[in-house]
């Protein structure tokens, strides 16, 4: 069906336009369960660590798959102690992709390791694994992968390679809680996965939090000591650790919300595959790139990302009736001066250079209506007729 077959609505200045995200109508229904387990953590006055951490780490362990799941003060902080239990530190290299977050890089580069960026595939955006064998050398440690947006990296590949060069896999599933590859929960296919419950995340706190997931038993007493000050017992200090613990508040509300993590991702998923019909509805499944899914990933859509060459254009266009979008992300980390340092440059890694100039996420929080997300298709069919 061509654009011009739909009838496209003439542009009119919406008087309230509705969020890129809506937390509100997230809480709204769970109102009183998480109101509930405030107070119970309020009248326990125990506010670091504890039964309450306890649970949430026990649910989560079960739920992930994960032997071990332990939480810590951020996302953010699951890569440093992911990062600190191999010991990696100046000297070392590890390898990762340039399109994701700042944490991601600057997690290995707060240790005084070296970041060596792999540039991304065109379509799922996460790492090129066919390009990664040839960034090894001696002085590599680790890879951390990225989930980016929901969708789980290409782990075979990757696991192949560290296991032939015998270095340590770190999973950025910051994003991606819930997905799975090939069956098997993100975070649990590497050596040592790391969350984030940042508010925006399908699983998000109220405030900062993450957690960190692995399998094996050393790994996990090593990093639950570091994430207390590399301390075993009080006032004892085997390692030099950090202070990253997860609020026994943050807890208590992440409970809550992880026995609706399935139905938000459903949700997030079903509109996903209405974007899509929309799109081809308006004929616009040609015009713009939709999301990909690859072969046994389940998509969790913690963004909805679409491409385009008049990306800008386009979002100033929404902008104008009111709909809005985010750009994840704007420029890639070898381009940004905190990494200059690196001495990458300007075509280096083409392909997360040319997403970053295209890329526009587009609202898929689970609560969003058909009408929300027709009007946002509407619109982009009328920018392109």
């Amino acid at each position: 069906m061509s654009i011009s077959s739909v009838p496209v609505q003439v542009s009119q200045p919406v008087k309230s336009a509705f969020p890129f995200l809506d937390l509100k109508a997230q809480y709204a229904p769970i109102r009183d369960e998480i109101v509930a387990a405030v107070t119970r953590v309020l009248d326990s006055q125990r506010f670091i660590l504890g039964p309450e951490v306890e649970a949430f780490e026990q649910k989560c362990s079960q739920y992930l798959g994960a032997p071990f799941a332990l939480g810590c003060a951020s996302g953010s902080d699951a890569l440093l102690l992911a990062l600190m239990a191999f010991d990696i530190g100046p000297g070392d290299e590890v390898i990762t992709t340039p399109f994701t977050f700042v944490a991601t890089a600057g997690s290995i580069a707060r240790l005084g390791a070296r970041p060596v960026f792999v540039d991304i595939e065109p379509t799922t955006y996460n790492i090129d694994v066919s390009a990664i064998a040839s960034r090894i050398t001696l002085k590599t440690k680790a890879i951390i992968p990225v989930h980016l947006f929901g969708l789980p990296a290409n782990m075979n590949a990757i696991l192949e390679i560290a296991r032939q060069k015998k270095i340590a896999v770190i999973e950025d599933a910051a994003q991606a809680i819930g997905s799975t590859y090939n069956g098997q929960s993100v975070g649990t296919l590497g050596d040592i996965g790391c969350f984030s419950f940042f508010p925006s995340k399908n699983l998000g706190g109220a405030g900062d939090g993450g957690l960190v997931s692995t399998s094996n038993q050393n790994l996990a007493a090593k990093l639950k000591v570091l994430r207390v000050h590399g301390s075993p017992k009080r006032y004892s200090y085997t390692l030099l650790g950090m202070n990253s613990r997860l609020d026994a508040l943050q807890a208590a509300i992440l409970q809550v919300k992880l026995a609706y993590l399935e139905e938000w991702a459903h949700g997030r998923r079903r509109n996903a595959e209405r974007y899509r019909s929309l799109f081809e509805e308006y004929g616009l499944s040609k015009t713009v790139i939709l999301p990909s899914v690859s072969h046994g990933c389940v998509h969790v859509y913690n963004q909805y990302t679409i491409r385009c060459r008049q990306r800008d254009e386009l979002r100033r266009h929404l902008a104008a009736l009111g709909i809005p979008t985010e750009v994840y992300y704007p420029s890639p980390l070898h381009l940004e001066p905190a990494f200059a340092y690196l001495n990458y440059k300007h075509g280096d890694f083409p392909v997360a250079e040319t997403a970053s100039q295209e890329v526009l996420a587009l609202p898929i929080f689970s609560e969003v209506t058909e009408e929300q997300q027709r009007s946002v298709v509407s619109a982009i069919a009328e920018f392109f007729d």
